[in-house]
């Protein structure tokens, strides 16, 4: 099982992390010259990278401005009982304008981070959510402007 504090990564996988991090298509060959490795060693590490679960897979980040989302906000999510995170994914994964979700300390069950086309369109995207099994209520802040966006990994 993978050791999640990091002990197991040497300065070379924290640096083609890096890489890929900044740019996931970048090429073995690429990666090598920025950290001083043969292409086929960079391969080496990022199969194990993959096989230990350190890497978790590659994504295409699509700006939501492009698909007209440019609507946003953070909801509260409070549910009838006790959930589990699993019970919480279940039913928050089936509303495709949730782009992140966590569960969270505090009064709150679990908080998301809705996208949508418009304000109507985000008021369907909540209420589908409020219909969700268990929802008791929900607390939403509209996004007005983002002010630091870093990003994550």
């Amino acid at each position: 099982m993978l050791q999640r504090t990091g002990d197991r990564l040497d300065p070379l996988d924290r640096q083609i992390i890096g890489c890929l991090t900044r740019d996931a298509r970048a090429t073995y060959a690429v990666i090598g010259d920025e950290v001083g490795l043969s292409a086929p060693a960079v391969k080496r590490r990022v199969d194990r990278l993959l096989a230990e679960g350190v890497i978790r897979g590659f994504t295409a980040l699509v700006d939501p401005e492009v698909l007209g989302w440019t609507t946003e906000a953070y909801v509260e999510v409070y549910w009838k009982g006790i959930p589990s995170p699993s019970e919480l994914r279940r039913a928050l994964e089936k509303v495709p304008e949730i782009v992140d979700a966590c569960s969270v300390t505090g009064s709150a069950d679990a908080l998301v981070h809705i996208l949508a086309a418009d304000i109507p369109h985000l008021e369907e995207a909540i209420e589908r959510l409020r219909q969700q099994p268990n929802v008791q209520q929900t607390r939403s802040e509209v996004v007005l402007s983002r002010l630091i966006d870093r990003g994550r990994p």
